[in-house]
């Protein structure tokens, strides 16, 4: 079952699709469904694509394929018919569906991601809570909850992951051996390294021959996202 919004986005973005080959930018799916940021739409999207109901396609910006249509849309976990907002709301998108197109230009949809301050990729050090945000393409993420960390350090150079470079992190618990993750350490510091059980320890390892891995009981270790792309500045 679908909320209300999944429901009235899949319909928008099917509606384009029939009607002109190509689905809406995120700006227009901001608008059609009456929301406050991007971010939002980036959510929705990846709830669908997570169930089902739509993907990406691979290589492109602004690809999206509608694999099946929703059977009803529910709020509060019950059937519920459309409120009066939900009903403009799809008026709306209607109405910029019947508007005529702009030539077609390359899509630039951003997300404004959560930056969570410095991470380390040496030893560990504290990744601070902050209230700022970086813009990312959408086309750098795939579906789920998404953070950003700045770099500090050269422990995973060999992995071409550099100091200020700022990694996006996918939200998880778990991880498979060889992934490169967000390990939170004793609860208090984090560190960027891939993950490996070990005889029932954790292993942290660097990408870099100058450090040695680090190990830890698993009890310490706690992972909080995997790596799933990365932003570099050149000055």
């Amino acid at each position: 079952m679908l909320t209300r919004k999944q429901h009235e986005l899949i319909r928008f973005i099917q509606t384009r699709l029939e009607d002109t080959g190509v689905s809406p930018s995120f700006e227009e799916m901001k608008e059609a469904l009456d929301l406050k940021s991007k971010s939002g739409v980036h959510r929705l999207i990846s709830a669908l694509e997570e169930r089902g109901f739509i993907r990406r396609l691979p290589n492109r910006a602004r690809a999206l394929e509608v694999l099946r249509q929703p059977e009803d849309v529910t709020s509060g976990g019950s059937a519920a018919m459309p409120s009066p907002r939900a009903a403009a709301n799809s008026n709306a998108a209607m109405a910029a569906l019947r508007r005529p197109l702009a030539q077609t230009e390359p899509a630039n949809d951003i997300i404004e991601l959560p930056l969570h301050g410095r991470i380390a990729a040496g030893v560990p050090i504290e990744a601070l809570e902050g209230q700022s945000t970086l813009p990312v393409p959408a086309a750098l993420l795939g579906p789920g909850e998404h953070y950003a960390l700045e770099v500090s350090g050269d422990s995973m150079v060999e992995a071409g992951i550099l100091d200020g470079d700022f990694a996006l992190i996918r939200r998880t618990g778990t991880a498979r051996d060889g992934e490169i993750v967000v390990a939170l350490v004793r609860g208090e510091e984090a560190t960027l390294k891939y993950l490996h059980h070990e005889k029932g320890m954790i292993r942290l390892d660097p990408a870099n021959s100058a450090y040695d891995p680090q190990i830890y009981r698993d009890s310490e270790v706690e992972v909080q996202g995997k790596l799933a792309g990365l932003l570099r500045r050149y000055n």
